[in-house]
């Protein structure tokens, strides 16, 4: 099979290779998938870059998310046949046979069925994103139904996923972003308000609109915290999936708030925890409340390029097409 390596970690254009591999055997509890759409995201191309403790073992097949079709499937498997369409979530952790390939290997648990309505781009833009938004939502719509769910980022992958799964739960969704353009990409979403951080007494704006808020899901708490402590309502959880290098908190309004401050990073969860973002993201996706990202796609030979434009911080989805040549 074709695939794209990297051996070591480093710039994009210099440590990834196009290579042949021998397709991969499912093993015990494992499937096999035919990939269609290979999604990247930061994660991918921070550690692809050394920005994280994870190194190769020999080499890496990168990226955790995308779309394929069960190709072979191993002993010990329930629940997903030969020919079905699935989406996957943290493919390339602790597993060198990631979906930057056409075709990869991994613990059957991590490739979920997709509808047949779900186009591949779709499947290929949820994984990390939207079980990371499920997460910091609190696991489960129970936690958001009839609350009021601040997304700070509304346009970014985790915030568009944030406000869809908190909207398919009944929340009302209030939204801070940067640009009109972005603007636009978190009503589309269905953020009920959208504001724009920039704009003066963006607190005041935020509680003349829903009052106080009960979740905050959180890109950039060094530079919001500030106001995520003016909008937040007592006992209200502020959750955040972003890695600060310095982070000061402010104890008073913390404690008197009875504030819970939740750091996310969706390697650490447990199973139980997984799964329940897995369940909230399949059902929401079954009914048609996620939608894809803003794509754009190249081919598997293209990686270092793909890469590139992730870590620009292009608003939407790089995938790959490993089936394009």
């Amino acid at each position: 099979m074709r695939a794209a390596v990297y051996r070591r970690p480093g710039p994009a254009a210099e440590v990834f290779e196009i290579v042949e591999l021998d397709v991969p055997e499912p093993g015990p509890g494992e499937v096999r998938l035919r990939m269609v759409t290979s999604g990247i995201n930061p994660t991918d191309w921070k550690t692809r870059a050394g920005l994280t403790r994870r190194r190769p073992d020999g080499f890496q097949v990168p990226h955790h998310d995308g779309a394929g079709v069960v190709d072979a499937v191993g002993s010990d498997v329930a629940g997903l046949a030969v020919g079905q369409r699935v989406w996957t979530y943290l493919a390339a952790y602790r597993n060198r046979y990631g979906t930057a390939a056409e075709y990869a290997v991994l613990p059957a648990v991590q490739a979920v069925p997709l509808p047949d309505g779900a186009s591949a781009d779709l499947g290929a833009c949820l994984g990390v994103p939207a079980l990371t938004a499920a997460h910091c939502l609190g696991g489960s719509p129970e936690a958001v139904k009839g609350r009021t769910v601040l997304v700070a980022g509304g346009a970014g992958a985790v915030g568009h996923y944030a406000i869809e799964l908190a909207k398919h739960a009944g929340a009302e969704v209030v939204a801070t972003v940067s640009s009109d353009e972005k603007r636009t990409l978190a009503l589309e979403a269905g953020a009920d308000h959208v504001v724009l951080h920039t704009e003066p007494d963006v607190a005041r704006r935020i509680g003349d609109l829903v009052g106080g808020v009960d979740r905050v899901v959180e890109v950039a708490p060094a530079a919001n915290m500030e106001l995520d402590l003016a909008v937040l309502a007592p006992g209200g959880t502020i959750s955040t999936y972003a890695a600060e290098p310095e982070l000061r908190l402010a104890g008073g309004p913390l404690m008197s708030g009875n504030v819970t401050l939740q750091f996310v990073l969706l390697y650490g969860l447990a199973a139980e925890q997984l799964a329940s973002a897995v369940r909230w993201t399949s059902d929401a996706l079954a009914v048609g409340g996620l939608t894809a990202l803003p794509v754009v796609g190249y081919p598997l030979a293209q990686v270092a390029a793909a890469h590139d434009r992730v870590e620009e911080g292009f608003v939407g989805k790089v995938v790959l097409r490993p089936g394009e040549k």
